[in-house]
């Protein structure tokens, strides 16, 4: 049975796997370099846009990452967390929301801890299988192919009429960068 969204005040996202398609990309000089579909930023900003904040928490660091969230606005952004359940416990100290209120999407073992805090937990359809079969949802999305706009349809279809959220994205200043 599909989750409730609808007392949702805050989306986590891990990124390998969840943002991004969890392969690691190498240029020729070592750089990282990471790939992000172009509709989990519609999604993360409509998520923000309808006064649900987002956070990323990542065990690894990358400027492509920073970059990405730099552009999309994303305020609880925690790059190279070894511990993100207690980076998650400081956003929702700032922002003063319970943890019953939070969706996490999450693909491997490290965010286990923090998917089995939440009020409800996702995982991509290709995700390691025991994450699968231990959240309450897995997606019809894989890793990197727009997890984060099926989140957003899912929380934001709970709370409001999809067709006048999507208004908001039909507007010119929808792609403004975010702040």
């Amino acid at each position: 049975m599909k989750p409730d969204f609808s007392q949702t005040r805050l989306v986590v996202f891990d990124v390998d796997g969840v943002l991004t398609d969890g392969l690691l990309h190498y240029g020729s000089e070592g750089e990282v370099i990471k790939v992000f579909h172009v509709r989990d930023g519609v999604g993360i900003k409509l998520l923000q846009d309808n006064n649900i904040p987002v956070a990323v928490i990542s065990a690894k660091e990358s400027l492509p990452l920073a970059k990405r969230m730099t552009e999309l606005g994303v305020n609880y952004f925690f790059p190279g967390s070894k511990d993100k359940k207690s980076a998650l416990m400081q956003i929702l100290s700032e922002l003063a929301i319970e943890v019953t209120d939070v969706v996490y999407v999450g693909d491997d073992m490290v965010d286990l801890p923090v998917m089995r805090e939440v009020g409800v937990s996702l995982a991509p359809s290709d995700a390691y299988f025991l994450v699968r079969n231990e959240c309450d949802w897995v997606l019809d999305t894989a890793g990197g192919q727009g997890v984060a706009r099926e989140v957003a349809d899912l929380v934001l279809a709970s709370k409001f009429q999809l067709a006048s959220v999507y208004e908001l994205a039909m507007q010119p200043d929808f792609e403004r960068k975010r702040d």
